[in-house]
């Protein structure tokens, strides 16, 4: 069956070179025919993601189409006269991905509005409301590495699909033949015709001054506040500089080896702000700078990374870091200020630091919890924007490095978390304050809560199997205690249960399923276990409480390698 997919590919794909000289290169590789053939690239609410290349299981311009075609019979099966939109990012080949979707889109019928060049992920949301498109695709793979590419979609709201939209977009991909089942106009030709059009500056200049919108202390200079910027040669540059220099943050330094599109990410191959590597460049630079602040954002610039001038030294945060000091920021300057809403919400995921629920508490805040993904935050501002209740909107974060402020996209938005972060600097500094001293005197008052993440790639046939045998041994021999403490609790999303292991008592959770298990500890800590979404890797999330750092920081490493252990690695 392999060989003969390979096979056809030979006769047939013929669109993109590249493909031809690959599929030539590996005919006497039975391993590689096999990991492109073996299987088809699954189509979820994530959309599309793999690695670039020839084959079923490969990110091409056919596997595209495919997905396009479904996408675009779910759009014409639920609007009259639908429209879409379509951005990328920098990564390899996503210009032509690009190009590929707008054509399968103007060859249903479908109008396409799409960007001149390179935009955020972020501003496809926003076009997509703006614009009132009916769904929209990003072709982008996030912070994962060069050989990867991806397609995501998105509905009315702009968040991405469902459940119930993908499995309608994966079904009508699994009845289209994958070279010849896919309608399709010339990209040119559907400009001139106008199925196609570019989406304008004036569309862009809209999205920033929503973002400026969400300022806290509107008021405040920011002058004074020195910044090193690294786009990762990715979509943020333009649209972060502009908007930092829109409320007046000037001195900003750019990282030049990293300032450029290049989906080669040649001084980042794992370009994720997550990780240290991609300020080694940076902090380089800061040794002769000495800024306030260092700032990365990734290639579709929705998630943004920092590290912090501590006396001279620079200390990299993590996402539940930030996510605690923006929510602690947004919601004491608001109280201060008088513009607090009335009955405020913010919303994190299940997986993020339990500290944001304790600070929600403190300012009245509602705390809303939902699964991993952005898409749940975006679809509880949906339900508050559905309400006319969107003011009460305050942040939406998540531990990967994920903000959200404001209601007009449904998915982050580094570029807004990227002024926020700098205003936020910019107003403790003027009070004398550094972020970690600040997050400190959080600690202080909420509790010392350390969090870490820790992932396990497993690639290939083999590595999903291994992750489905641990999730499944897990379920048939969940663990009575963790690194010397009783588990008191387990929430498991896949059955929607929570037990009480003392009580032995199940309540039923009100979340979507999904495969993940949760296990809370009777000293507060907590261990979650989540095969990744769009990545071969199966994820650790820990949670230490102690009254003090050293305490936190040994509780924290106890639980990495106990948890470790229990997963097999």
């Amino acid at each position: 069956m392999v060989q003969e997919k390979y096979e056809l590919w030979c006769k047939k794909a013929v669109k993109d070179p590249d493909l031809i000289k690959e599929l030539e290169s590996i005919k006497n590789d039975s391993e590689a025919i096999n990991d492109a053939f073996y299987t088809e690239l699954e189509f979820g609410t994530a959309g599309l993601r793999g690695v670039i290349g020839a084959g079923s299981n490969r990110m091409n311009v056919y596997t595209v189409s495919q997905a396009t075609q479904g996408l675009a019979e779910y759009v014409l099966e639920n609007s009259k006269n639908p429209s879409v939109a379509i951005a990328y990012d920098s990564r390899i080949k996503s210009d032509l991905f690009a190009k590929t979707t707008a054509e399968v889109f103007a060859g249903n019928g479908v109008k396409v509005y799409i960007y001149k060049e390179l935009m955020p992920t972020p501003m496809l949301s926003f076009a997509i409301r703006h614009l009132k498109c009916d769904a929209g695709v990003v072709v982008t793979a996030s912070h994962n590495p060069s050989k990867y590419n991806g397609y995501k979609a998105y509905d009315e709201t702009g968040c991405q699909l469902g459940p119930e939209a993908a499995d309608f977009v994966l079904n009508i991909m699994k009845s289209v033949d994958i070279f010849d089942g896919a309608k399709s106009v010339d990209f040119e030709e559907g400009l001139k015709s106008g199925i196609i059009e570019y989406i304008g500056d004036d569309v862009i200049n809209a999205f920033l001054d929503e973002v400026e919108n969400c300022r806290v202390s509107k008021d405040m200079d920011l002058s004074g506040l020195k910044l090193i910027y690294s786009p990762l040669n990715g979509t943020g540059n333009k649209p972060v500089r502009n908007i930092l220099n829109r409320i007046g943050v000037k001195n900003v330094t750019v990282v030049k080896e990293q300032e450029m599109p290049n989906g080669n990410f040649p001084t980042c191959p794992y370009p994720n702000p997550e990780i240290k590597q991609v300020f080694e460049i940076a902090l380089e630079m800061a040794k002769e700078i000495n800024p306030d602040l260092l700032l990365a954002t990734d290639p579709d610039c929705d998630r943004v990374g920092i590290a912090v001038n501590v006396d001279g030294n620079f200390e990299l945060f993590s996402g539940n870091d930030v996510g605690v000091l923006l929510l602690n920021y947004m919601l004491s300057v608001k109280k201060q200020n008088g513009t607090m809403p009335k009955n405020p919400v913010a919303v994190s995921t299940i997986v993020s630091t339990r500290l944001s629920k304790k600070i929600a508490e403190y300012y009245g805040c509602e705390l809303r919890e939902t699964l991993t993904g952005f898409k749940f935050i975006g679809e509880q501002l949906t339900s508050l924007s559905d309400k006319n209740e969107q003011d009460r909107y305050i942040l939406g974060f998540e531990e990967s490095y994920g903000y959200l402020a404001g209601s007009y996209v449904r998915d982050k938005d580094a570029v807004t978390a990227s002024m926020l972060i700098c205003e936020m600097t910019a107003y403790y500094k003027a009070k004398g304050k550094n972020l970690k001293q600040v997050l400190n005197e959080i600690y202080e008052k909420y509790g010392y809560y350390y969090c870490a993440q820790k992932s396990f790639t497993c690639e290939g046939q083999s590595g999903i199997a291994k992750i489905k045998s641990i999730t499944e041994n897990l379920r048939a021999n969940p663990p009575k205690a963790i690194a010397g403490s009783k588990v008191t609790e387990i929430k498991d999303i896949k059955t929607s249960k929570l037990t009480n292991t003392v009580t032995g008592e199940e309540t039923e959770i009100n979340l979507p399923k999904s495969n993940v298990l949760c296990y809370y500890l009777e000293d507060g800590d907590s261990l979650i276990v989540r095969p990744s979404g769009t990545e071969p890797k199966i994820k650790l999330y820990i949670g230490a409480v102690a009254k003090d750092a050293a305490s936190a920081e040994s509780r924290r490493e106890e639980l990495i390698k106990a948890g470790t252990e229990l997963l097999g690695f």
